[in-house]
């Protein structure tokens, strides 16, 4: 029994599992209120990437193009920066944060995007002599990475820009990493039952936003520009990503001394268990009694499901390394066997990554092999779950639904986009109640698969 790393063996990229930096950069970004970023590029680089936000949260988010046409693509593109900031600032007076996010035609140009900042900067000061507005770069190239790297590279330019030393304000820093709203409500649910104060980087859980009775329901941001700098003073980092925010934390270390632990991400109960270790390790805090009955709670909802019905069932995973290694380990402690992962970029360092020995040890244990593959897309997913005819449940984003549904292989939707599902994104899959809901809805998921395939399906009338 083996866990083997490999590439996706032929060139090209066909139904791709990721879209590309700058949408990263874009949801990070998002994240800052009183934010606007200005995505330095042709209008699709912003269009295309809020109509999937919209898709995924059901919500509105104003993200601005410098919308670059063919004479930029000549005579440079920096003007069209300029133009921009100075929309920007004329028309939202609330303003104070514009990230500049490149894209491939502005890196391929070669636009000075810090020296254009540093004259745009001269006539803020001049011409708004009584506001601030901070802008920031973040270099998002579309050819090198996914959004994966793109959402780490924008929290690092946030914190290596806004970050600034000062007194001590016994905070701990959680930087998030790329996860829905519900899962910051879990952050600071976790947070309030230890009585820890954190400074949430960065603080989506406001997507998730009323409408109320004057009709207001516009969504933004949640973390400001105070929490980013206050970032340096912080009691500890914990970055619940390793690739969505584990350099940011790193910087604050080398940087500013404040002491960082990378991942890992909290799903399952074993990793769980690590991240409220790791918070007790930075700031000294106990661990409640509330958060041990919740841990009790999930633990006797997934042993009512892992041997009855998913032991020695196969599943196949998909999307951001984090998500996919997560879910990964949350599968073998519920007897599931993950035995197809899949990490849709060109970046090799996840494939090298520490917690798949951890898997394969475990998988040695149950007797099955892992194939891990890198630089994968939907095809790849398709073609092998075919091939090998023995998946039995897939776990992954809405773009995967076709090869679920033409090979009648049940699915449950984690991870970014999920557009086709109501309200996926509202819900933790992190933290002990997240454990919870991942076990029920694979279990929902295989229970309506037996009930439509008529496969042994009365022995729900006898659960």
């Amino acid at each position: 029994m083996t866990l083997a790393v490999s590439k996706k063996e032929r060139s090209g990229v066909i139904n791709p599992i990721f879209t590309c930096q700058p949408a990263g950069a874009e949801y990070a970004t998002i994240g800052v209120k009183d934010c606007i970023p200005l995505v330095h590029g042709g209008q699709g680089c912003s269009m295309f990437v809020r109509l999937i936000f919209a898709q995924h949260l059901k919500e509105n988010f104003d993200i601005a193009s410098s919308s670059l046409h063919e004479a930029s693509a000549v005579f440079g593109g920096m003007p069209r920066i300029e133009e921009g900031v100075k929309t920007i600032v004329a028309r939202y007076p609330d303003v104070r944060l514009i990230p500049i996010i490149t894209t491939c035609s502005t890196e391929t140009i070669g636009d000075d995007v810090e020296g254009t900042i540093n004259k745009v900067n001269k006539f803020l000061k001049k011409e708004y002599p009584n506001r601030e507005v901070k802008l920031i770069p973040v270099h998002t190239p579309s050819y090198r990475g996914s959004q994966v790297t793109g959402y780490d590279a924008g929290v690092q330019s946030l914190v290596t820009n806004l970050a600034k030393k000062g007194e001590p304000n016994g905070k701990l820093n959680i930087i998030t990493g790329w996860v829905n709203p519900g899962d910051v409500t879990e952050v600071k649910h976790i947070l309030a039952e230890m009585g820890v104060e954190g400074n949430i980087l960065l603080d989506t859980e406001t997507f998730n936003a009323p409408t109320m009775p004057d009709m207001k329901s516009f969504t933004f941001g949640n973390t400001t520009i105070e929490d980013i700098a206050g970032s340096a003073n912080a009691v500890g980092t914990i970055a619940l990503c390793k690739y969505e925010g584990g350099n940011a934390a790193e910087f604050l270390q080398r940087e500013y001394g404040v002491p960082a632990i990378v991942g890992p991400t909290p799903i399952g109960i074993k990793n769980t268990d690590a991240w409220l270790r790791n918070i007790k390790q930075l700031t000294g805090k106990a661990i409640p009694e509330s958060l041990v009955v919740e841990r009790g709670k999930a633990i006797d909802a997934l042993a009512d499901l892992a041997h009855m019905y998913f032991a020695n069932k196969r599943v196949a995973i998909y999307g951001d390394p984090d998500l996919v290694i997560g879910l990964a380990e949350f599968c073998q402690e519920v007897e599931l066997e993950p035995v197809l992962l899949l990490l849709g970029d060109d970046n090799q360092a996840p494939s090298k990554d520490p917690r798949l020995a951890e898997l394969d040890k475990k998988a040695n244990h149950a007797e099955y092999d892992i194939e891990v593959i890198w630089n994968a897309d939907l095809w790849e997913l398709e073609s092998r779950v075919k091939e090998r005819g023995d998946i039995d449940l897939i776990l992954g984003h809405s773009k995967g639904r076709y090869i679920a549904i033409d090979n009648q292989i049940p699915m449950v939707r984690v991870g970014f986009p999920t557009f086709d599902r109501a309200g996926m994104w509202k819900h933790p899959v992190i933290g002990y109640r997240g454990a919870e809901f991942l076990g029920d809805a694979i279990a929902n998921a295989l229970f309506a698969d037996m009930e439509y395939k008529h496969d042994r399906e009365w022995i729900l009338n006898v659960w």
